[in-house]
């Protein structure tokens, strides 16, 4: 009988040892600095790692209004405001992308193109039959994808033409270009495009607000949503819970992410700031 309970510690008590490094590899998101509360209901923001800045999207207005008050602004990476309304004449500005000099950004109907040097808006790209663009993801080759929440469909653009790329995703928010894959986040869903237009479902059952992705390395990710959640998820479907301010209605919108030092920024909407948190 002894022997019966010394091999059911062993084993019991084994099992907690081998168990000790899942737990202790789960990641944490560590608060290491916010913003003035001075920005202008902040939908995304963007990590130029070119630049050494942050540019955030001011919607000042409604999330659907066409009225002109848009703008972009600009933080120090020690969360200092530089320029609220670094660019202005915007509508209601969402998602950021860039590639080489020229930053877009998904303004309701047309994709917004301003070129970093000047400060200014060179180009309006016009998205037919367009509702609700949300974000914006630039491939390496300097392509756009664009999502349109109200539609359910992602569209490319290419030298300035437009096309739609992706048809039905309900919700559809969050882009991401990852080599021939494109990501797009949909009402809580994660779903992975391939090149050759197959479909697949990566991951499910997160707040159904999804908003932005960022890709941590290889098949992992770190996934927002509107209404205040975090989560770690990789390709295999699994997520973890990283932060929560539902209970305190702290949003967070489309983040941006340092790949090099891990470090992600959320900008809060309508608190008017954006925080930065330590992967770890």
């Amino acid at each position: 009988m002894k022997r019966i309970f010394l091999n059911l510690f062993v084993l019991i008590t084994g099992g907690l040892i081998v168990g000790l490094p899942s737990i202790a590899q789960q990641h944490q998101l560590v608060k290491k600095w916010q913003t003035d509360s001075v920005l202008k209901v902040p939908e995304s923001v963007y990590y130029d790692a070119a630049n050494k800045v942050l540019y955030t999207s001011n919607i000042d207005g409604a999330p659907d209004g066409k009225d002109g008050k848009g703008s972009i602004g600009k933080i120090g990476l020690d969360g200092k405001i530089i320029q609220v309304d670094w660019v202005t004449g915007l509508n209601a500005p969402k998602g950021l992308g860039k590639f080489n000099n020229l930053l877009y950004a998904a303004d309701l109907d047309e994709v917004a193109v301003i070129d970093l040097n000047a400060g200014k808006i060179v180009q309006r790209i016009p998205v037919e039959g367009a509702a609700f663009l949300n974000d914006i993801t630039v491939d390496s080759k300097g392509v756009v994808y664009v999502s349109d929440t109200k539609t359910g469909k992602v569209h490319r653009i290419e030298n300035g033409n437009v096309s739609t790329y992706a048809t039905g995703i309900e919700g559809a928010n969050g882009v991401l270009a990852d080599g021939t894959d494109l990501y797009v986040l949909g009402n809580g869903n994660l779903w992975k495009i391939s090149k050759d237009k197959q479909r697949t479902k990566v991951a499910s059952g997160m707040d159904a607000s999804t908003d932005g992705i960022e890709k941590v390395k290889d098949n992992e990710f770190v996934v927002s949503s509107w209404n205040g959640v975090i989560y770690y998820v990789k390709s295999d479907g699994s997520k973890q819970q990283l932060l929560d301010t539902r209970p305190q209605k702290i949003n967070s919108a489309d983040i941006g992410y340092d790949a090099v030092n891990r470090i992600v920024y959320v900008p809060t909407f309508f608190r008017n700031s954006v925080a930065a948190y330590e992967l770890k």
